[in-house]
């Protein structure tokens, strides 16, 4: 009983001594403070860019579908086939290929002159990743909008823009903010591949810690723990919008 004891002990002592080394000596602590402000500067910088393209690009797609049989031939239509095609292409070649793949391209070869800036690479690259994922979800929210919408804005005297701005764009937001929200918290978790072009972020601060203090278990540990509790209060809050909008609707 005693030996089991001492071990017991032992053991107590060894993670107390581990989690000084890792965390407070040196303060090591403040390693994965500034990963996670990296983080979340990039996940921002990402989100707002990914709504730009997307929303650029749903309406592009958006308008192709509902309108490209009705045009007439001319510069109009042609000029709309053209943009549908690259916004084809894009979310072809984007959704297509990794991210950690997308990443490493735009920091080697496309952004190469900008490379020091390891931040904006990153939130160009995110956001340009987010966007086409983005896109998709607004366009299933504008096609979801009843056609009579449409009837309802022209009889009011809009044209086509701006009845996508002040009566389809805002009832499509409506519908697809949560999983708005919800790509919001999957490009969290994404973000953690930005180590590999050498940005501190939350995942380089628990690598950083580990090649110091030569200890896998408890960085590492510290770092999915992290994750862990933004994801959750994250998902948390998307749960506590979608119940609003849902009581907004009756």
């Amino acid at each position: 009983m005693y030996l089991y004891q001492l071990s017991i002990e032992d053991w107590w002592k060894d993670l107390k001594d581990t989690f000084v080394l890792n965390f407070i000596a040196d303060d090591r602590y403040m390693l994965l403070v500034k990963g996670l402000g990296n983080t979340f500067l990039v996940t921002l910088g990402a989100t707002f860019l990914g709504i730009i393209l997307g929303v650029l690009v749903a309406l592009v797609r958006s308008t192709y579908d509902k309108n490209i049989s009705d045009m007439r031939p001319g510069f109009g239509k042609g000029f709309l086939i053209v943009l549908n095609k690259i916004a084809s292409a894009y979310l072809t070649v984007i959704r297509g290929t990794p991210m950690l793949v997308q990443l490493m391209i735009a920091y080697f070869v496309i952004f190469v002159s900008i490379a020091q800036h390891k931040t904006i690479v990153a939130i160009i690259a995110f956001g340009i990743n987010s966007g086409a994922y983005v896109a998709e979800i607004i366009r299933s929210g504008i096609m979801s909008i009843d056609p009579g919408q449409f009837e309802a804005g022209r009889s009011l005297g809009f044209n086509y823009a701006q009845t996508m701005l002040y009566i389809i764009i805002p009832q499509a937001l409506k519908n697809v903010l949560p999983a708005l929200a919800n790509e919001f918290i999957v490009l969290i978790k994404e973000t953690s591949v930005s180590c590999y072009i050498g940005l501190h972020d939350l995942t380089k601060g628990g690598e950083i810690i580990r090649s110091r203090t030569y200890t896998a278990f408890m960085p590492l540990l510290a770092v999915a723990i992290i994750y862990l509790v933004i994801v959750m209060f994250f998902t948390k809050l998307v749960g506590i919008l979608e119940r609003r909008l849902r009581n907004s609707e009756r």
